[in-house]
């Protein structure tokens, strides 16, 4: 386990799956957390509450993670209340995917607005407020390094991620701040969930992955939690595939 005592975390989407996890990780790690929802305020909360009641502290924020000035807004107000941010995790996205040609304008608006315009905006608001040696990690996607049927648009928006965190990390090395990307593969989510009765492809992730079966929210969480140690100090525009082997 880290220790990142005096530091403040901020996590988007972090009121289910792999943001809920990765929150309540930082915390128990030391950090003070605030973590953003869109449209799931109760259990934001939960997450909150699970928190404090473990003797950490977080905030949940209201943000939408396809308005800009909003996604930005949150950020400054997160600094304002906290007295400054150490570390951004940016997870707020979809998973809208279909064959290309049944993908519609709104499905791009859904992919690119919220996972790769939500990450950029975040960054762009953070990259000024951020202390020296602080921390960014994008999330991203096995699926935004290898093409796969039915995620042209998914995988577009995570390869955009990846690019940025690639960019940005050059950008902000004389700070000593450092940008990478997390890429994860089949993880059990409400989003993805490795029950085939809910999720026809979810077979076919199991068995495409050599560790046969699929991950956990918070083993992605725990590869965060390192990338945003002081440990990490070194690591910088990596891009980062915990998937259980199937990149390999």
């Amino acid at each position: 386990m880290s220790d990142l005592s005096g530091k403040v975390a901020l996590v988007t989407g972090g009121s289910r799956g792999i943001g809920a996890a990765t929150a309540k990780r930082l915390a128990r790690d030391g950090a003070t957390v605030a973590l953003t929802y869109n449209s799931s305020p109760d259990a934001a909360q939960a997450v909150v509450d699970e928190i404090t009641s473990a003797g950490g502290t977080a905030q949940a924020y209201p943000s939408n993670a396809s308005d800009p000035s909003a996604v930005a807004g949150t950020v400054r107000q997160v600094a304002e209340d906290h007295g400054g941010l150490d570390i951004l995790v940016n997870n707020a996205g979809v998973y809208v995917t279909g064959p290309v040609h049944e993908l519609t304008d709104a499905d791009y608006d859904a992919n690119l607005n919220i996972n790769f315009r939500g990450t950029f905006s975040a960054v762009r608001a953070a990259v000024p407020i951020l202390r020296d040696n602080g921390r960014i990690v994008n999330i991203g996607s096995i699926v935004g390094t290898t093409g796969m049927p039915g995620h042209a648009l998914y995988g577009a928006s995570k390869a955009a991620v990846a690019n940025l965190s690639a960019a940005v990390a050059k950008e902000v090395a004389g700070r000593g701040i450092t940008v990478n990307t997390v890429h994860p593969g089949p993880i059990d989510t409400d989003m993805n969930p490795a029950d085939a009765e809910k999720n026809p492809s979810a077979d076919y992730q199991r068995s495409a992955t050599p560790l046969g079966r699929y991950g956990r929210a918070d083993e992605i969480a725990s590869a965060i939690a390192f990338l945003v140690s002081s440990e990490a100090g070194f690591i910088t525009g990596a891009a980062l595939p915990v998937d259980g082997g199937m990149t390999a």
